[in-house]
């Protein structure tokens, strides 16, 4: 279970950013005193327009940023307090895969697995579990600077599960991939869900959300503007898609606050 309360992020901005944001402030607040929880089998989808703090609060539940205030509790533990201790039962998979290109795919799996300490038994078990799934069996000796994009993100699915994490968020995690690779992601994602994880799923493709969430969060400007179910939100749906009811929301939420 992942539970959030009044989060709040600040950034404190050079001279040449404030230029460039023509403020005087010297401060910009990315995450503006958000509250939500994620419950263990189920999906929540966390969504928001670019720079909304969508990315800003995943990385403060994956402990990468530290709140300026609120709190975060994962799986138990407060990650403000014990960040290392809740990283354990962390897995953080975003779009940018962020690996070491002169090694290969067992060789990175195998360092992170050893990272986490994990028995060479349940190594072997999960690494052929998830190569199988990911269709990785192929490529997993070649040089990840000579693999291509969907196989790299795929290596970066096995990093993120290896130690079996009882929270998993997936950020973007579809975004530039084939559809094969992505259709892999999405069945990782259930199976996720069927083994009693909690899982947060950002994504800007609405049909995807549609797909798989079981409960919602839209934030714009760091601010949440709903938060609940997914068929809370489609029962309350004045536009005729979801696509269209998340622009018609963001939308009225800045013209509220330009009025």
């Amino acid at each position: 279970m992942i539970e959030v309360s009044d989060l709040k992020k600040e950034f404190i901005l050079s001279r040449q950013q404030r230029k460039e944001l023509n403020t005087k402030d010297n401060k910009a607040v990315a995450v503006d005193g958000i509250s939500f929880k994620c419950e263990p089998g189920r999906v929540f989808s966390l969504l928001g327009p670019n720079g909304a703090g969508k990315t800003t609060t995943l990385r403060m539940l994956s402990t990468i940023f530290k709140p300026t205030s609120g709190s975060i509790n994962i799986a138990g533990i407060d990650a403000i307090a014990n960040p290392q201790e809740a990283r354990r039962k962390i897995g953080f998979l975003t779009g940018s895969t962020g690996l070491y290109a002169r090694l290969t795919p067992d060789e990175v799996i195998k360092y992170f697995a050893d990272l986490y300490g994990i028995s060479k038994s349940d190594f072997e078990e999960r690494k052929d579990r998830l190569y199988t799934l990911l269709d990785m069996h192929d490529f997993k000796g070649k040089r990840i600077g000579k693999l291509s994009t969907g196989m790299k993100q795929k290596v970066s699915i096995c990093r993120t599960m290896i130690h079996d994490p009882e929270v998993v968020v997936f950020d973007e995690p579809t975004s530039g991939l084939d559809v094969i690779t992505a259709e892999n992601i999405i069945k990782l994602i259930r199976d996720c869900k069927d083994e009693g994880k909690t899982v947060i799923f950002s994504s800007h493709i609405m049909s995807e959300v549609d797909l798989l969430c079981d409960d919602m969060a839209i934030i714009h400007k760091g601010k949440m503007l709903f938060d609940g179910t997914m068929d809370e939100f489609k029962g309350q749906m004045q536009a005729e898609n979801l696509t269209a009811e998340f622009i018609r929301i963001v939308n009225a939420s800045s013209q509220l606050k330009e009025a």
